[in-house]
C-alpha cells in the first residue's frame, strides 16, 4: 500500500470508535488479509458523512478491483464488501446480487452489521476467490 493510502486508512481507523459489534476491528481484519495478498494495490476513497471505501486492486488485471470494502457511514457504522458477481461463489448464499452494483457490472454484496468471527470467515473466503480469480488462478 503506497504511504498516502496507508497514511489515510490509519487516520480513518484510529478516528473511529469501536463498538461492541466489531466493525472497526472486522475492518481492520480484512484490510490486513488484503495487505498480505501478493501484487495487491489498495486505494482508499473517503466521502465522508457517505462512505469510506477501500478497494483491492491487480495491477494489470482487465477489471480495476476485485473487491471493495465499503464502511458504510449509520450508527453504528457498518461494513459491505462487494465482488463482481462473476468472481466469487457463495454456497450459502448469504450475499445479496445487486445488479449493475460495481462499477456499472453485476455484484454480488455481504452485508456485515456486525463483524462476527464467522461472517469475517465467510466473507474472507470470498476474498480468496476473488483474488485467485483476479490473479487467474
Amino acid at each position: 500500500m503506497m504511504d498516502e493510502t496507508r497514511q489515510a486508512v490509519n487516520a480513518f481507523v484510529e478516528a473511529w470508535a469501536a463498538t461492541p459489534e466489531g466493525n472497526r476491528q472486522g475492518f481492520v481484519r480484512l484490510q490486513e488479509l488484503l495487505m498480505s495478498k501478493k501484487d495487491v494495490q489498495l486505494a482508499f476513497h473517503p466521502r465522508p458523512g457517505v462512505t469510506y471505501s477501500l478497494r483491492a486492486s491487480v495491477p494489470g488485471q482487465e477489471r480495476p478491483l476485485f473487491v471493495m470494502v465499503d464502511v458504510i457511514e449509520d450508527q453504528p457504522r457498518w461494513l459491505s464488501v462487494c465482488f463482481f458477481g462473476d468472481m466469487v461463489r457463495d454456497p450459502e448464499e448469504r450475499g445479496a446480487f445487486v445488479p449493475g452494483g460495481l462499477l456499472g457490472q453485476d455484484a454480488l454484496c455481504f452485508d456485515l452489521e456486525a463483524c462476527t468471527a464467522e461472517a469475517l470467515s465467510y466473507v474472507e473466503a470470498r476474498i480468496e476467490d476473488a483474488y485467485a480469480a483476479a490473479v487467474g488462478r
